[in-house]
């Protein structure tokens, strides 16, 4: 009988089992809505209000990465409940404790209903460990990240595609070389982002680009 994968996110037993918890009600929701998830017609309205997650082991990737990196500061492109945000916490939280200086995880979300349940889902995991590493901004995404943005090693984008390439725009100044851009859903949802994948993709913009092999897809893309 082989054994499960490794999980390289390093938290207290509570915190674990709450990740697991959520990414076990994240699966049950997927599979609820089955077929309708690759149907092009009505995807972001229908998205609105369902608990879907990035998948627990691009999660972990992004944890891994962030942890590698040493990233301090990082935006979330689309918080949703919050639950990749804490992978993005505990891992910033970690670099800032290995090296002193600050941080910050900069989450982005519209509906005030998500952004409600994704604090109740950080005050679980903790204070100290998650919710204080967080900066979430409710509202247009557009508008709130206009102001106080830190100079950026991290962006995670998972969020509805027309506002995807607007954001990255918005973001690009406050990108140093070297800092790391992650798209979910490159494979499936790739007409739906073609013009952020274009744009990521022309060597113009200064970006090397990479798809990782994960379900759906994953893009990496490295600003220089």
């Amino acid at each position: 009988m082989s054994s499960p994968p490794p999980n390289p996110v390093v938290a207290p037993p509570h915190v674990l089992t709450l990740l697991d918890r959520l990414h076990a009600e994240s699966s049950a929701q997927e599979a609820a809505l089955g077929t309708y998830l690759g149907a092009p017609e009505g995807f972001d309205e229908l998205m609105r209000d369902k608990f879907i997650a990035l998948d627990q082991d691009k999660c972990q990737f992004v944890y891994q990465l962030a942890r590698a990196t040493g990233a301090r500061n990082v935006v979330e492109v689309g918080t949703s409940f919050g639950v990749s945000t804490m992978y993005l916490a505990l891992a910033v939280g970690s670099n800032i404790e290995a090296s002193a200086g600050q941080g910050v995880v900069i989450g982005t979300e519209k509906e005030a209903t998500k952004a409600e349940r994704a604090r109740r889902y950080w005050e679980e995991a903790g204070e100290e460990l998650v919710t204080r590493r967080i900066d979430l901004r409710e509202g247009d995404l557009l508008e709130t990240l206009k102001e106080d943005v830190p100079t950026l090693d991290l962006v995670l984008i998972d969020i509805w595609a027309p506002v995807a390439l607007p954001a990255l725009k918005l973001l690009e100044p406050r990108m140093r070389p070297g800092t790391v851009v992650i798209l979910d859903n490159s494979i499936s949802s790739a007409s739906r982002y073609a013009a952020l994948l274009s744009h990521l993709r022309s060597p113009a913009n200064g970006y090397t680009n990479l798809t990782l092999p994960y379900s759906k897809g994953l893009e990496m893309s490295i600003k220089f």
